[in-house]
């Protein structure tokens, strides 16, 4: 019995798992996204590297990357290795890579 339990019960986390990340992800409007494209394009940014940071949507940037803010949107920026990437502050999680 014990050994049908075990891949219920990671089935279920596995299913669960899912569900949090679906629950996560943001969604950044056509709007901001000309937004934030016009403001980089004015307000340009020495691109940085980042080692071992993927950019990924979800990966977390170091404190000591300095995010900046784009007017009418919750979100910050940065440039790494010349890609626009949107960060949220709160989190320094990596919500989109705009190329």
């Amino acid at each position: 019995m014990k050994i049908h339990l075990v891949p219920a019960a990671a089935g279920l986390a596995l299913l669960a798992g899912v569900g949090v990340a679906t629950a996560d992800q943001v969604i950044i409007t056509p709007e901001q996204q000309t937004v934030v494209r016009e403001y980089v394009e004015r307000h340009p940014l020495a691109s940085i590297s980042l080692l071992g940071v993927e950019l990924n949507v979800g990966s977390t940037l170091p404190e000591t990357v300095e995010l900046h803010e784009v007017p009418d949107v919750e979100y910050r920026y940065v440039v790494v290795d010349d890609r626009t990437v949107l960060v949220d502050p709160g989190t320094r999680r990596i919500v989109q890579v705009i190329d």
